[in-house]
């Protein structure tokens, strides 16, 4: 396997010049600074990490731009889209759902994601049998892809707070706690170098605390996911039955520490949001989806002050962009407070800040030991071109920041993923094959008009 010769990488201590990066086995064997390139050597102009696409939904990937009319209803949100994406969960089986994923997976590495959680609760096909078909699926999408894949069975065990039993195609989603849990152990045996296996709970409003308890029992000291106070009805139906708010009921019920992955929780008080924030749990935001569906907007700036941590991901993939992701989580922060530069708590450039941030993030929401380009590390990593002109001219200080809040199209040249280069030349070496079975999945699912 060649070495990578990078003329300028960023590493655990910052940005160096001429390094060799000695890769081997799919990681990363050693890092030699001050370098001079030798014969063989793939040449690079910028290397930095991958990122961690830290809540997917693969399958919502044939949804995107599917839902921007206004529907009949007196007024558009979460809700009226989730009918929606219900009609289109309610067609897919396991070859749709794998095309689809395949597809989203590819988009991810030639946009600079390098691993995916793919928090999933799709475990029947259209035919309504259950088994191992739709997480199979899932997996041969992220090998024939490349991606990084953190596979996250998710329970769905009621319709709501007061609904115990799914009902119409909520109930395509359900399983009881034994058969999800038997379903998680499956998976876990067959764990790989490039697939992992979390666990997670859909949310509070399709779990009961008995399930909860169990599922935290089964994460053992493994990643654990859950959507959380995304939506203020979420919040209201959850003080009706519980009284207490979402956040502040699962920190007053459940241990919840640093092997939770927390989504969204845009609607927390402030006492919430400093007692989150103590746990070291992880928070991903999702700043597009958030915003197509118009959800709120997080407080961020408490949360980082209190020392919480994030991670980001695409989760509906209306956008599949981690740079994307990261412009609008600052500037939406930007918009509510009329200030700048929101996110720079520790670091007076922000890009560099929410770069480094979610970075570490990410790795933890997935459970990976190992944050960043280190020896020891896998070698997943990105390639920019270091002519490009959204790049050229800056300096250290200043590349993160050019990266994300200077254009939309990206200047990636290379990524790799375990030693393996999925993206050369800025597309993906799958990417026509990719295209082509999503394009035939659509149509056989009467999902492409």
């Amino acid at each position: 396997m060649a070495d990578i010769f990078a003329r300028k990488v960023l590493l655990q201590k910052g940005w160096a010049d001429n390094a060799r990066l000695r890769v081997a086995a799919g990681h990363i064997e050693a890092i030699e600074t001050e370098a001079t390139a030798r014969k063989g050597d793939v040449t690079a102009g910028i290397v930095i990490p991958g990122l961690c696409n830290a809540h997917s939904h693969a399958f919502q990937r044939a949804l995107a731009g599917r839902t921007e009319e206004r529907s009949p209803a007196a007024r558009d949100n979460f809700w009226s889209w989730r009918e929606r994406m219900y009609e289109l969960a309610s067609r897919l089986d396991a070859e749709a759902l794998g095309a689809i994923a395949r597809q989203a997976y590819t988009e991810m590495l030639e946009s600079g994601f390098t691993a995916v959680a793919e928090f999933h609760y799709l475990h029947r096909p259209a035919s309504g049998e259950h088994g191992d078909a739709m997480f199979n699926a899932i997996a041969d999408a992220a090998n024939a892809s490349g991606i990084r894949l953190t596979y996250v069975p998710v329970l769905y065990e009621r319709a709501g707070f007061d609904a115990p039993r799914p009902e119409g195609q909520q109930a395509m989603f359900a399983l009881d706690v034994d058969t999800f849990l038997a379903h998680h152990t499956m998976t876990r045996e067959r764990s790989s170098d490039r697939i992992t296996v979390g666990i997670g709970a859909h949310s509070l409003r399709a779990v009961g605390e008995p399930s909860l308890h169990r599922i935290a029992a089964a994460a053992g000291d493994g990643p654990l996911h859950l959507h959380i106070a995304e939506q203020q009805r979420e919040v209201d139906e959850c003080i009706a039955t519980n009284k207490r708010r979402p956040v502040q009921w699962i920190l007053e019920n459940l241990d919840v520490d640093e092997s939770w992955c927390l989504v969204h929780a845009t609607h927390m008080s402030a006492a919430e949001t400093e007692h989150l924030a103590a746990t070291d749990a992880v928070v991903c935001l999702c700043p597009s989806t958030e915003a197509n569906l118009g959800d709120g907007l997080f407080p961020l700036r408490d949360f980082l002050t209190y020392g919480g941590r994030i991670a980001i991901g695409s989760d509906s993939h209306v956008s599949i962009n981690p740079f994307e992701e990261l412009r609008w989580l600052e500037y939406g922060q930007r918009l509510a407070s009329q200030t700048r530069n929101v996110a720079s708590l520790e670091d007076v450039h922000v890009g560099r800040e929410l770069f480094t941030r979610v970075l570490k993030g990410g790795a933890q929401a997935v459970g990976a030991p190992l944050a960043g380009l280190q020896p020891g590390a896998p070698a997943d990593l990105v390639v920019l071109d270091d002519g490009d002109p959204m790049l050229v001219g800056h300096a250290e200080d200043t590349l993160l920041d050019a990266l994300i809040f200077s254009g939309y199209r990206l200047p990636i040249q290379r990524v790799m993923v375990h030693g393996d280069w999925c993206v050369i030349d800025g597309e993906h070496v799958d990417k026509f094959n990719a295209r082509a079975g999503f394009g035939a999945a659509l149509q056989r699912i009467g999902a492409s008009a």
